[in-house]
């Protein structure tokens, strides 16, 4: 047996696009902003940034998703086989 390929391996898989889900992980250092002014509609500063922190969460997971899921590819590579091949079986 040969080894896989990467396209082929399953399971966890390097990219340089990982590392913005680390970004997230910023909010947990709450000395940061831990305060009450600048208010903003009202709601002091340490409620109103964990809610922009939400939407950069939501953010970087989107961008993550769509820089390293893989193309589909429905087709296996080589000839194309017409049904009647596939069904009568003339093809080996």
């Amino acid at each position: 047996m040969s080894s896989p390929t990467p396209e082929e391996r399953e399971g966890l898989r390097f990219s340089p696009w990982n590392f913005l889900l680390l970004l997230p992980f910023f909010m947990l250092v709450t000395p940061w902003f831990n305060m009450i002014e600048p208010r903003l509609f009202g709601m002091p500063y340490f409620y109103w940034v964990q809610f922009v922190w939400v939407v950069v969460g939501v953010v970087s997971v989107g961008i993550v998703y769509v820089k390293t899921r893989d193309e589909v590819n429905p087709q296996a590579p080589g000839e194309d086989l017409d049904v009647d091949e596939l069904d009568e079986g003339t093809r080996r």
